[in-house]
Protein backbone atom coordinates (compact mmCIF):
# COMPACT_ATOMS: atom_id res chain seq x y z
CA UNK A 1 0.00 0.00 0.00
CA UNK A 2 1.52 3.04 -1.07
CA UNK A 3 1.25 6.62 0.68
CA UNK A 4 -1.74 7.83 -1.08
CA UNK A 5 -3.83 4.57 -0.48
CA UNK A 6 -2.71 4.86 3.27
CA UNK A 7 -3.83 8.37 3.98
CA UNK A 8 -7.38 7.36 1.93
CA UNK A 9 -7.39 3.95 3.88
CA UNK A 10 -7.10 6.60 7.42
CA UNK A 11 -9.96 8.85 6.54
CA UNK A 12 -8.26 11.51 5.62
CA UNK A 13 -9.75 13.50 2.44
CA UNK A 14 -6.31 15.88 2.20
CA UNK A 15 -3.09 14.68 0.70
CA UNK A 16 0.37 16.40 0.34
CA UNK A 17 1.16 17.38 -3.48
CA UNK A 18 4.71 15.10 -2.94
CA UNK A 19 2.46 12.83 -2.40
CA UNK A 20 0.41 13.02 -5.40
CA UNK A 21 3.71 13.18 -7.92
CA UNK A 22 4.09 10.04 -9.34
CA UNK A 23 0.76 8.88 -8.94
CA UNK A 24 -0.58 6.01 -11.97
CA UNK A 25 -3.24 7.86 -13.93
CA UNK A 26 -5.69 5.64 -15.72
CA UNK A 27 -8.31 6.02 -18.94
CA UNK A 28 -11.70 4.93 -19.08
CA UNK A 29 -10.34 1.83 -19.68
CA UNK A 30 -8.64 1.43 -16.49
CA UNK A 31 -5.66 0.88 -18.57
CA UNK A 32 -2.65 2.92 -17.09
CA UNK A 33 -2.24 5.92 -19.69
CA UNK A 34 0.77 8.14 -17.34
CA UNK A 35 1.71 9.25 -14.39
CA UNK A 36 0.72 13.02 -12.36
CA UNK A 37 4.11 14.83 -12.43
CA UNK A 38 2.50 18.23 -10.83
CA UNK A 39 -0.62 19.90 -10.37
CA UNK A 40 -1.21 23.59 -11.30
CA UNK A 41 -2.69 25.78 -8.68
CA UNK A 42 -4.94 28.71 -8.42
CA UNK A 43 -2.85 31.52 -6.81
CA UNK A 44 -6.27 33.18 -6.30
CA UNK A 45 -9.09 30.81 -5.63
CA UNK A 46 -6.14 28.34 -4.01
CA UNK A 47 -7.30 25.02 -5.64
CA UNK A 48 -6.16 23.01 -7.58
CA UNK A 49 -7.15 23.55 -11.50
CA UNK A 50 -4.71 21.12 -13.52
CA UNK A 51 -2.97 17.96 -13.26
CA UNK A 52 0.15 17.87 -15.29
CA UNK A 53 0.57 14.26 -16.56
CA UNK A 54 3.57 12.75 -18.34
CA UNK A 55 2.62 10.03 -20.76
CA UNK A 56 5.29 6.99 -22.55
CA UNK A 57 8.80 7.95 -22.29
CA UNK A 58 10.88 6.37 -20.30
CA UNK A 59 11.92 7.36 -16.57
CA UNK A 60 10.82 10.73 -17.79
CA UNK A 61 12.99 10.93 -20.82
CA UNK A 62 11.19 11.56 -24.36
CA UNK A 63 7.63 11.78 -22.58
CA UNK A 64 4.97 14.11 -23.52
CA UNK A 65 3.32 16.24 -21.27
CA UNK A 66 0.09 17.49 -21.43
CA UNK A 67 -2.20 19.28 -19.06
CA UNK A 68 -5.85 18.03 -17.75
CA UNK A 69 -8.47 20.00 -15.99
CA UNK A 70 -8.69 19.19 -12.22
CA UNK A 71 -12.33 18.07 -12.86
CA UNK A 72 -11.58 15.20 -15.18
CA UNK A 73 -10.26 13.22 -12.30
CA UNK A 74 -11.52 11.06 -9.80
CA UNK A 75 -9.85 8.72 -7.27
CA UNK A 76 -9.77 5.07 -7.39
CA UNK A 77 -9.19 3.23 -4.62
CA UNK A 78 -8.39 0.06 -5.87
CA UNK A 79 -6.71 0.97 -8.65
CA UNK A 80 -4.22 3.30 -6.57
CA UNK A 81 -4.55 6.04 -8.67
CA UNK A 82 -6.69 8.67 -10.80
CA UNK A 83 -9.06 7.57 -13.28
CA UNK A 84 -9.90 10.14 -16.15
CA UNK A 85 -12.90 9.34 -18.72
CA UNK A 86 -10.68 9.99 -21.80
CA UNK A 87 -8.80 7.49 -24.09
CA UNK A 88 -5.25 7.16 -24.79
CA UNK A 89 -5.80 8.15 -28.19
CA UNK A 90 -8.12 11.30 -26.92
CA UNK A 91 -5.24 12.32 -24.78
CA UNK A 92 -2.63 11.19 -27.51
CA UNK A 93 -4.65 14.50 -29.86
CA UNK A 94 -4.64 16.47 -26.94
CA UNK A 95 -2.68 20.16 -26.33
CA UNK A 96 0.83 18.93 -24.99
CA UNK A 97 4.31 20.15 -24.28
CA UNK A 98 7.28 19.30 -23.52
CA UNK A 99 9.51 19.30 -20.11
CA UNK A 100 11.79 21.43 -21.89
CA UNK A 101 8.94 24.21 -21.84
CA UNK A 102 7.16 23.54 -18.96
CA UNK A 103 5.46 27.26 -18.53
CA UNK A 104 3.56 26.89 -21.48
CA UNK A 105 1.18 24.49 -18.76
CA UNK A 106 0.47 28.31 -17.33
CA UNK A 107 0.39 30.21 -20.20
CA UNK A 108 -3.45 31.28 -21.09
CA UNK A 109 -3.61 30.53 -24.55
CA UNK A 110 -2.40 27.14 -23.85
CA UNK A 111 -4.15 26.92 -21.03
CA UNK A 112 -7.53 28.14 -23.40
CA UNK A 113 -6.75 25.08 -26.28
CA UNK A 114 -6.60 22.74 -23.34
CA UNK A 115 -10.33 23.43 -21.81
CA UNK A 116 -11.78 23.92 -25.35
CA UNK A 117 -10.64 20.04 -26.42
CA UNK A 118 -11.65 18.91 -22.86
CA UNK A 119 -14.91 20.81 -23.51
CA UNK A 120 -14.52 21.52 -19.40
CA UNK A 121 -15.68 25.85 -18.28
CA UNK A 122 -12.48 27.18 -17.63
CA UNK A 123 -12.02 28.33 -13.74
CA UNK A 124 -10.99 31.59 -14.83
Amino acid sequence: MNMQDSTLASGNETISSDQVDGTAVYGSDREKIGSVTNMLISKRQGNVTDVIVSVGGFLGIGSELHSLPWSKFSYDTELGGYVVNVTADQLKNAPSFSDSDRDRATNREYQTSVYDYWAVKPYW
